[in-house]
């Protein structure tokens, strides 16, 4: 499925700037934005904080801006978040137009299971792909139904969409199926056990020579 926009967002130019009034910003529900990209000047925005906020919970989420009138279509490039909070702090959203071919990180998902005993590791999480501004992948899926042991899946291998052209580089894994490593002996368990055995060891000489 492909990111196109069925919502348009209302954007507010904005022309005062600062971490204070970025604050208000948010106080009132809105997101601070900027606009950039085709060599146009930054153009700095607020966005309606709920509504944007649902749209970008997708990867590469394009969003289609009214700003005074005039339609703009942006590719989300950054969403700055408080690493505490999780509140979104600040928008990053580049100027794409309908028709040109852009490059974007789109993740990958595993479905299936591999053969019973095995495990399927997601060595890559994303791979970068050209594709169409308008036509962008929500993810690519990697079956790794009864795969064995020893598989290797590359990014050479994955089945793209159509007109997207692969940019990380072929060989790159993306996803391996292995046997889970063998089980560690807790340390402390085999140190008490250790402990027990020597002193069963010790034992034993003293019980001989009481028995003598």
């Amino acid at each position: 499925m492909s990111t196109e926009t069925d919502t348009k967002v209302v954007a507010e130019l904005r022309e005062q700037f600062g971490k204070g009034f970025a604050r208000r910003l948010r106080a009132a529900g809105k997101i601070p934005a900027v606009i950039y990209g085709h060599g146009t000047d930054p153009v700095h925005v607020a966005l309606p904080g709920h509504q944007v906020s649902l749209l970008i919970r997708r990867a590469n989420a394009l969003l289609e801006l009214e700003i005074a009138g005039k339609q703009q279509l942006t590719l989300v490039k950054d969403v700055q978040k408080d690493p505490v909070h999780q509140i979104i702090e600040h928008i990053d959203l580049l100027v794409v137009k309908k028709g040109e071919k852009i490059q974007v990180d789109v993740p990958v998902s595993v479905v299936g299971e591999p053969f019973p005993g095995t495990i399927a590791t997601l060595e890559n999480t994303t791979v970068a792909l050209e594709v169409e501004a308008t036509h962008i992948p929500q993810n690519i899926e990697v079956s790794v139904e009864g795969l064995e042991d020893g598989t290797h899946i590359t990014a050479g291998e994955l089945t793209l969409p159509r007109g997207a052209t692969l940019v990380t580089e072929a060989d790159t894994l993306v996803v391996g199926v292995a046997l889970p490593p063998a089980p560690v002996e807790d340390e402390a368990e085999a140190s008490e056990e250790g402990a027990e055995a020597e002193a069963e060891g010790d034992e034993a000489p003293a019980a001989e020579e009481s028995a003598e």
